[in-house]
């Protein structure tokens, strides 16, 4: 079978742009990186996605911040006017994904959060020092594309993003997400570790916790197969209402 065709679309809002991909048909899920991240952090994942669900794959350009992302991710779904999306995060994407789904409830069905970095609580370096580190504690083939992304953000905006999600507080904000949320992580991440991961999904009303032995921080790269698996069931659950 031929892989679904790859569509490659811009959106600008302000001083900020958004690349974003879509592949497949379906319901549609959005795909959210990380930190000095990029869309080929869910090249083990789109395709498997894209089998059953429209996916379109999100690239944050320059030192964007939490709240500013989110924002951005808003106003591109009311242009595109989305029907109501599985959103998927990964690390700062995660966090990011918190307050998209916050924003906007009408638009958001599911979210699912990697490794997300809503309750780090760290000094700013210490991050941005880890994650070679978080790199090295996955799958070595995928370092070059951790080194080449960080030099694609440059330190500049390595350092003002990181900042950014380090002083954001998401404590207030998980009571009001009502969302089915699945919260996905790494047994073995060393810069988000696994007791914050379970801590995230007990503060939010409609969560529930998995964890993927043997993968780091780059959960989704570490163990693509169980990752996938994880999501594609998750996201064949009937909500509520449905039958």
């Amino acid at each position: 079978m031929r892989p679904p065709p790859i569509i490659t679309e811009t959106f600008s809002s302000g001083t900020r742009t958004l690349r974003y991909t879509r592949q497949g048909a379906g319901p549609p899920i959005i795909l959210i990186h990380g930190l000095s991240g990029s869309g080929r952090w869910w090249r083990f994942n789109a395709p498997a996605l894209a089998a059953s669900h429209e996916v379109l794959t999100l690239e944050l350009l320059g030192g964007v911040g939490v709240q500013e992302a989110a924002r951005l991710i808003g106003a591109w779904m009311e242009q595109l006017d989305l029907p109501p999306c599985a959103v998927l995060g990964h690390s700062m994407g995660g966090q990011i994904a918190l307050y998209v789904a916050a924003a906007s409830p009408q638009r958001v069905s599911r979210l699912i959060l990697a490794c997300a970095s809503g309750l780090l609580h760290a000094a700013w370096w210490k991050v941005a020092l880890n994650l070679p580190r978080a790199g090295f504690s996955g799958r070595p083939r995928f370092m070059p594309v951790v080194l080449r992304d960080s030099l694609r953000t440059g330190l500049p905006n390595l350092y003002r993003s990181a900042r950014d999600l380090l002083r954001d507080d998401v404590e207030a904000l998980l009571p009001t997400i009502q969302v089915p949320t699945l919260v996905i992580w790494g047994s073995r991440d060393p810069l988000v570790p696994p007791h914050l991961g379970q801590l995230l999904a007990q503060r939010l009303p409609n969560a529930r916790y998995t964890e993927i032995a043997h993968a780091g921080h780059v959960v989704m790269v570490d163990q693509p197969a169980a990752f996938n698996r994880a999501v594609i069931g998750f996201l064949a659950q009937p909500l509520a209402g449905e039958t």
